[in-house]
């Protein structure tokens, strides 16, 4: 199912990009934003073995670089831009792509690292959906990653480290900055260790795999008509109401998030977290904000990449697709 085309592959890529917002949260009595299509697709691809048995016609990046890319800075324009890499050891390569769109800002950001832990290449990714402003999805971005592979537990336990390392980049951040009552941010990460993928998210930013040429999901969207999560709202003293869509407060359309001091009562930032083996029939993994999957659907997303074997082409291929849709 792959096509003939080669991944392109980069040896670095710009240091700062802010992504297009996809959810600003109105503060009453102002009304509901328009709808705007920006989203920022993020693919990566596992290295199939025909996929592998070409890795060394790529040009690789440098022996000792650990840091591959981390967020990238966007064109003053508005124009969208796109990228991506290969890992050292050739296992996997990524792509993203994202635009500005009709906003005047961006409030998201997204990051990529390629570490080396006890001898082993550690692959992180992340989506992070900035709203109400930018400095929550910023602080985690520059944060989150570096906590989790700080952590003691990081190799030996990886389910607790990103638990735990979601949790104290939250709360240093809303110890750090007093000001920031109402931003907050989303986050869709992926962890590869190993044969071992750890997915984990707050928020709707989602994340799936094309497994064997299906669309398996594997983040669950924290919204607040959600059964569990109202009722675990509710039993904190908080309440849901229809504000144009389910929100909690009245405010917030997601019911888990980094930031949003003033809703923090309720909500929460305790990720959900799943493992995945990456074998031969792991495709590959999309993370996007919900700017994607507002308009298209997990298995279109998959049946849209598949065939296109370099990342960075299938992001953009979703980019167009979610413009066109609006």
């Amino acid at each position: 199912g792959l096509s003939a085309r080669k991944p392109t592959t980069r040896q670095g890529v710009p240091e700062e990009q802010q992504l297009a917002p996809t959810i600003e949260i109105p503060r009453p009595p102002s009304p509901l934003p328009p709808k705007s299509p920006e989203f920022d697709p993020f693919l990566r691809r596992f290295a199939s073995p025909p996929l592998s048995a070409r890795v060394g016609e790529w040009s690789r990046p440098p022996a000792g670089m650990g840091y591959l890319s981390t967020v990238i800075g966007h064109p003053t324009d508005g124009s969208p831009v796109s990228g991506g890499g290969l890992s050292q050891n050739g296992k996997f390569s990524y792509g993203y792509a994202s635009s500005l769109g009709k906003r005047a800002s961006m409030e998201d950001f997204y990051e990529t690292r390629i570490e080396s832990v006890d001898g082993q290449l550690i692959g992180l990714f992340g989506v992070f959906d900035g709203h109400g402003g930018a400095k929550v999805a910023e602080y985690v971005k520059h944060n989150l990653f570096s906590h989790l592979l700080r952590h003691p537990k990081f190799m030996s336990d990886t389910k607790v480290a990103i638990d735990d390392s979601y949790k104290s980049t939250d709360s240093e951040f809303l110890e750090s900055d007093s000001t920031q009552n109402q931003c907050g941010s989303t986050a869709s990460t992926a962890v590869l260790v190993g044969n071992r993928l750890f997915v984990a998210n707050v928020g709707d930013s989602r994340a799936i795999i094309c497994r064997a040429g299906n669309a398996v999901p594997v983040s669950k969207d924290h919204k607040p008509d959600q059964t569990d999560e109202r009722q675990r709202i509710e039993e904190a003293g908080g309440f849901v109401m229809w504000a144009g869509t389910w929100r909690v407060g009245g405010v917030l359309a997601v019911s888990r998030a980094f930031g949003d001091k003033l809703l923090k009562q309720y909500v929460v930032v305790d990720p959900e977290i799943r493992e995945e083996i990456v074998d031969e029939s792991l495709e590959f993994l999309i993370l996007a904000s919900d700017g994607l999957w507002d308009v298209v659907s997990n298995e279109e997303a998959v049946d849209m990449t598949r065939s296109i074997q370099d990342p960075e082409e299938a992001a953009k291929r979703l980019l167009q697709e979610a413009y066109k849709r609006e």
